[in-house]
Parts: C-alpha cells; structure tokens; sequence
C-alpha cells in the first residue's frame, strides 16, 4: 500500500528540519519524496561517505551501526539523513536494511532543485538548522 500525500506530509512535519515549514511548503517536499521498497541487506547509507539522501523509515527494520558497534535499530517513523541535504557532511554512520524495507526517499538534487523554486523553503530549513545546532555553540 503506497502513502497519500497527506501521509507523506505528516511524516515529513516530524522531522526537525521540516518543522518549520508551512503546509504549502511541506507539500511541496512530499512531493519530491519517493516511496520505494529495499531487500534486507541493503546499505542505505555507509560510514564515511557522502549523504546524498534523506531516509523515513516506513516498514520493516535497519541497523545503525559505527565502526563494528550497533548502536541503534530504526523502526517505523524513524529517519536519518535530513542533513545530508543542505551540507556535505560525511554520513556519521552505516544504516543496513536488516528485514525489507519501505522507506520515502528524498534526493539532495531534488532538494536543491526545489530550494531554487521556492526560497521560502530554504529560509524555513535554514532557521531549523539554525535552532537546532545553536545550543551547542559556544557562548
């Protein structure tokens, strides 16, 4: 069963660095979200590299792991990725499929793309980010 863009849209208002956006706007992201299915085993994203992609986790399960220690099984709802879309930051962690998986998928070129039509977007990411790493600097 595939999501409605209503579904999609809620998810997406959970992640921190939507939660800023309007309903318009978290519209448009779900629009640019695709839904597609991975085999257990499969590496969604791998320690070291470039984050090319945001992840939510819809069905099944994926292990979190750095260096050779688990440190978290994702689950339903669950999400990774979401900075990967505005920085080139390395991935912090290797997330592997451990059942199938659905998951909505959101590409850093689709992101951009988007950011370019409408600067509104851009400016609500900008203020999450900003809210969310200002605790950790320096006073």
């Amino acid at each position: 069963m595939r999501l409605g863009k209503n579904a999609k849209v809620e998810l997406i208002r959970k992640v921190p660095l939507f939660s800023e956006l309007k309903k318009r706007d978290l519209e448009d992201v779900a629009h640019i979200a695709d839904e597609i299915d991975l085999p257990a085993g499969k590496t969604m994203a791998k320690e070291g590299d470039r984050g090319r992609e945001f992840f939510v986790l819809l069905e099944g399960e994926a292990s979190v792991t750095r260096g050779n220690s688990r440190i978290n099984l994702m689950t339903k709802g669950d999400f990774f990725g979401e900075i990967a879309l505005v920085t080139k930051m390395p991935r912090t962690a290797t997330v592997t499929a451990t059942s199938d998986v659905t998951v909505l998928v959101i590409t850093e070129r689709d992101f951009s793309a988007l950011i370019k039509r409408s600067p509104e977007i851009g400016r609500g990411v900008a203020h999450a980010l900003a809210q969310r790493i200002a605790p950790e600097l320096p006073v």
